[in-house]
């Protein structure tokens, strides 16, 4: 071995420390681009023009109206997607985050739950649009002005033409009417009627100004998106269709150079069509629902059209109407372009700068015309709410959670937006803040949503996450203070089934018997339960499924009493099937042991008569008698016990008087007798080891060897194959994981002065050798090449490490020839037997193994051995050359280990690398 200097090594492995002055760069801060843009732009059939932007700012898509600019004017001077520049956008096309993953909830799920709640029995009306065909036989021409007058004709015939209003249709009636214009417009586009289907696409984009029933707009705007979702889907079905043919088929991630000229002209067809339409609410709805086209025409485009999407919506005028087409764009928005999160954040805080908007005197005279109150109202928002949330939330950082608590303060703590924000982030981010949530709730103005929908809310998240612990008794006291106030019996259950959740998981059944109990109360006058049963059916699942005992279970006082509040027969035989399944089900013997186990080691872990260590030790001899036949029991004490003796030591400094000797040695000597009854292999041999080392900080030197020999003496008894988690899987692995930490131990233990040198090394080296491996397994030889290290470590003058208050070998021996002469003895013995191992491998099937296992031994040699050994070098030499023999090594490996020889050269002392380099050469596999 070489003699290491480890503090000069420790220091040459250091990173270097570069001085960086304020303001200079840093890989970590951000970065500002301001991207510039001209284009000029030259098509058949119109006139040239130039113009200029910059991406750090957004023309308000409304001011054209005030100049004059012709919208079809406008796409015709950007028309041309080859002039754009797409090179900063390249990398996050190919972004993972272009796709939404199946931990996002899709507006499908919330659809039907939308249309269920948000219902009315007020009239309503519907103008139909009636189908004149004016227009349609124009002539074709060249001419770009006459395309664009005769599409201005076709859709003025639509605003101005034969429309026929249809009143006094109740909710179901205009439910079928949406349907018959959503299967006319699958009609119109199948006969190629393309007109007519915009025109019916338009119209029905209209009825979203339309908030006459207020109460039905969340179930209005599911159906209209619904036609607008097929619409979409239609156009770009129909643009992709048409850049197939017979040479080549488009491929699903295609880029617009690989779209050919007609379909971009069909595609830019469309969009002028759209920039055409004079009221803002359809033209944003419709142009909206074809984002995704904009890929045909440019890779900028969707990421062009977001931010002036977005900013259209500030033209709206009506809060309820406008966080509608928010949350469309959303949607639109998550699914062709999920990663441009920058354009959903900036549509979020557009409608945050806008929130005011609910509570003004234009809101509040709508309310009073219709008739509706504020309680009412307010919950109307809350899908498109909870949607754009959702959207702008989804693999978000915590800090904006953070940052919309802070909005929602400065904003009053609206209960609206604070409810919308607790159902939108994740889980595990509000549980953590669930106190500052409840300070907020606390603050929150009752008038327009009352508090207990909030407290709902933040109990479903604390179904899914758990709170500090610390504050888990105080969160639920605040609730339930609020919930057990509730009136209104629909109100109370509708929270009491969620909180029951809560209750279940982090308390006994004390708490659980008491919510039972609250139940009863307000359930049972005027026989309330009644309406309830499919709440009451939950929170008797919920109870089952935490407490597993029966006899706990059945011990609960208000349980039966609660069961009897089914009094439906179908209803109770329904109940009863549900917790009979639960019973049958129950856990088998092994799960009980292991759940009892886990509650008995909490409860051993939370006992303590401080600094009265002997009445601790005395409290774990006990616990052993009586838990003797649970092993985790008996882990737990073990570790308790050392961790007791450790505890001992730290108190006493290190200094142990004669009393506190004796006492680590009692707990010592606790383990010992201890660890042989358990049953698992491994765990023996861990707590061995573990044991062993907290013997050797207390200067029990005998006790530590007594452990370590023991430890030795076991592992001819680890069998081939373990049971890990249910499945039966090799012990190699898990072996040589244990004897890597055992060296590390031993280099630190001291000789015994009547068992000779290195005496514990040499009988687990005879362990290692008489052990029965694996006919295929390189384990062995991985081993040995460990012991080498040790063997290379103990060598040195100074070891790397040491345990206080204990002489290691090199304090013992100080150097001494005669146990440098045992250390190398040792280490030929070893380095021999991994040789002869190499030999065996020199057939085709071994040989990339033994390509592997000689650059490891080159690379062990180099790092520990002392390389101006003639006999040393020659054989680093051979193992260079078997690595690379046949070819199976990787080149660039070997050219790295190369460079790091010769640079280790230059180092004090290794000059003698310089020689052995060249020596080494590089083979090809020519």
């Amino acid at each position: 071995s070489r003699n290491r200097n480890y503090k000069a090594e420790f220091a040459s492995c250091r990173l270097e420390a570069v001085p960086l002055e304020f303001g200079d760069y840093h890989p970590l801060k951000l970065i500002t681009v301001t991207e510039s843009k001209t284009k000029k732009v030259s098509r058949k059939g119109s006139t040239s023009s130039t113009s200029s932007s910059s991406s750090s700012s957004v023309v308000d898509p409304l001011s054209s109206v005030l100049d004059g600019t012709d919208p079809l004017s406008m796409f015709a001077a950007s028309a041309d997607p080859a002039t754009l520049a797409d090179n900063s956008r390249k990398k996050r096309d190919r972004d993972d985050n272009s796709i939404v993953g199946s931990d996002f909830e899709p507006w499908a799920s919330k659809r039907g739950e939308i249309l269920a709640r948000y219902t009315t029995t007020e009239k309503l009306s519907i103008n139909l649009f009636m189908g004149s065909e004016k227009g349609k036989a124009g002539t074709a021409t060249s001419a770009m002005s006459e395309k664009v007058r005769t599409r201005l004709e076709e859709l003025d015939d639509f605003e101005e033409g034969s429309q026929k209003e249809l009143l006094n249709l109740t909710q179901q009636d205009y439910v079928n009417r949406i349907e018959e214009l959503n299967q006319s417009l699958k009609d119109a586009w199948a006969s190629d009627q393309k007109v007519k289907a915009l025109k019916i696409v338009i119209q029905c984009s209209k009825l979203l100004s339309d908030t006459s029933v207020i109460q039905f707009y969340p179930s209005k705007f599911v159906l209209i998106t619904d036609i607008l979702d097929t619409f979409g889907k239609l156009v770009y079905e129909r643009i992709f269709s048409m850049c197939v043919d017979n040479r080549s088929v488009l491929p699903d991630h295609f880029s617009p150079e690989n779209v050919n000229d007609t379909a971009k002209e069909t595609c830019l067809n469309w969009f002028f069509k759209i920039a055409s339409i004079r009221e803002l609410i359809p033209r944003f709805y419709v142009e909206a629902s074809i984002l995704k086209c904009n890929k045909f025409l440019s890779k900028t485009g969707i990421s062009e059209c977001l931010p002036r999407l977005t900013c259209m919506v500030r033209g709206i005028g009506d809060p309820l109407v406008s966080v509608y087409a928010r949350a469309y764009l959303c949607r639109v928005g998550m699914e062709v372009a999920p990663h441009l999160k920058e354009s959903l954040n900036k549509n979020f805080f557009d409608f945050l700068l806008t929130f005011k908007q609910i509570h003004g005197d234009t809101v509040q005279n709508q309310l009073v015309l219709q008739g509706v109150e504020l309680p009412s109202y307010l919950p109307l928002y809350s899908p498109a709410m909870d949607w754009v949330f959702q959207c702008v939330s989804y693999h978000a950082p915590e800090a904006l959670l953070t940052e919309m608590m802070e909005r929602c303060k400065k904003l009053g703590n609206n209960a609206l937006l604070l409810n919308s924000v607790m159902s939108a982030f994740r889980a595990e981010f509000i549980a953590a803040r669930s106190m500052d949530f409840i300070g907020m709730i606390k603050e929150c103005d009752e008038s327009g949503f009352p508090k207990h929908l909030l407290f709902r809310s933040l109990g479903l998240n604390l179904a899914l996450a758990d709170p500090p612990e610390s504050d888990r008794l105080q969160i639920l006291n605040e609730a339930w203070k609020v919930i057990t106030k509730l009136k209104n019996p629909q109100d109370y259950i509708n929270c009491a089934e969620v909180w029951v959740e809560y209750t279940c998981k982090h308390f006994t059944k004390r708490e659980v018997n008491t919510i039972l109990a609250d139940v009863i109360k307000h359930m049972t006058p005027d026989r309330a339960f009644e309406d309830s049963y499919p709440q009451l059916q939950s929170i008797i699942k919920k109870v089952i499924a935490h407490f597993h005992d029966f006899s706990v279970l059945f011990s609960v006082e208000k349980f039966l009493p609660f069961l009897d509040m089914f009094q439906k027969e179908s209803v109770r035989v329904e109940v009863c099937k549900c917790i009979m399944e639960v019973f049958i089900n129950a856990l088998t013997l092994e799960d009980e042991k292991r759940m009892l186990a886990y509650l008995i080691n909490g409860f051993i872990k939370m006992v303590s008569f401080g600094r009265d260590f002997e009445q601790q030790l005395s409290f774990y001899v006990e616990a052993r008698s009586m838990f003797c036949n649970l092993e985790p029991v008996l882990v737990q004490l073990i570790h308790s016990v050392n961790r007791l003796a450790m505890e001992t030591r730290k108190v006493m400094k290190g200094n142990h008087s004669r009393k506190t000797a004796a006492f680590v040695r009692a707990c010592v000597a606790y383990c010992f007798i201890t660890i042989p009854s358990l049953v698992g292999i491994f765990t023996r041999l861990n707590l061995y080891l573990h044991s062993g080392q907290v013997a050797l900080a207390n200067q029990c030197l005998s006790q530590a060897d007594a452990f370590f020999k023991a430890a030795i003496s076991l592992v001819p008894e680890v069998p081939k194959m373990i049971n890990i988690d249910g499945k039966m899987r090799p012990s190699e692995s898990f072996l040589l994981e244990f004897l890597c930490n055992f060296f590390s131990t031993l280099l630190i233990v001291p000789d015994h002065p009547e068992h000779g040198v290195l005496f514990l090394v040499r009988e687990l080296l005879n362990v290692i050798q008489d052990y029965t491996w694996e006919e295929n397994s390189d384990e062995k030889i991985r081993i040995y090449t460990c012991v080498l290290h040790l063997l290379s470590a103990m060598s040195q003058e100074t070891y790397l490490y040491h345990v206080d208050k204990v002489d290691s070998n090199d304090s013992l021996y100080g150097g001494d020839s005669k146990f440098l002469a045992e250390n190398n003895k040792l280490c030929e013995t070893v380095m021999a037997q991994i040789l002869e191992h190499l030999k065996t491998l020199a057939k085709d099937e071994a040989l990339k193994r033994q390509s592997s296992l000689g650059l490891s031994f080159f690379n062990s040699i180099l790092a520990h051995g002392d390389l101006r050994n003639n006999r040393l070098n020659q054989l680093s030499v051979n193992l260079w050359h078997l690595a690379q023999r046949h070819g199976c090594v990787d080149t660039r490996t070997m050219v790295k280990t190369l460079e790091y020889i010769k640079k280790q050269s230059k180092q004090p002392d290794m000059g003698h690398l310089t020689e052995l380099a060249l020596r080494l050469p590089l083979q090809t596999r020519t």
